[in-house]
């Protein structure tokens, strides 16, 4: 297997430093999935970016966390399940969101329920949804503008989910708590 550096405010490329610095400043130290990012000084640039941009989306923190997890459990993602878990305690999401989205259990309502089933078919079938799956959308009280957000999200977890599967990420300490694994999904 191809071993990947995770690297430090020492070892990064010279683009990658500043990034590094801001990922510490921001979360009170260098998370792994950075660390190995900054080997492409632009991924870790753009991932930081596309992070920003969905904070700032329209979505509250229950729906962020939706979409994220969404994405993380289908893509399997070690890393960023428990991350997203950590995350989510901090934004002060109900942890009975967060064991559904885990577990694949239903969510606590309607509304949240279709914006996962949303996510789950813009990804299975590659943008390729119907007109009636996007109304079913909106139908649940969503907008056009979330509809494209969700894409957003979407692109962001993309980069982190196949990194971490490239590089192997170990789950950082803090997070190890919140480990998961896809054997969970079936639970």
């Amino acid at each position: 297997m191809t071993e990947f550096t995770i690297h430090d405010e020492n070892t990064a490329p010279e683009e990658s430093k500043p990034l590094l610095a801001k990922s510490k400043a921001a979360f009170g130290r260098v998370p792994g999935l950075h660390a190995v990012m900054a080997e492409a000084p632009g991924l870790l640039e753009g991932y930081q970016q596309l992070h920003r941009l969905f904070l700032e989306s329209s979505f509250d923190n229950d729906e962020k966390t939706v979409v994220w997890q969404t994405v993380n459990v289908e893509n399997e993602c070690h890393y960023c399940v428990p991350a997203h878990t950590g995350i989510a305690k901090a934004m002060g999401v109900d942890d009975a969101i967060t064991e559904a989205l885990r577990n694949g259990t239903p969510l606590p309502t309607p509304r949240l329920e279709a914006l996962r089933t949303f996510t789950l078919k813009l990804i299975r079938q590659h943008g390729n949804l119907s007109d009636a799956d996007v109304q079913a959308f909106l139908d649940a009280g969503y907008t056009k503008r979330q509809v494209l957000e969700v894409i957003l999200g979407y692109s962001q977890k993309v980069m982190s989910n196949y990194t971490n599967h490239l590089a192997n990420t170990p789950v950082d300490a803090v997070m190890q708590k919140f480990a998961w694994s896809p054997a969970d999904k079936a639970a």
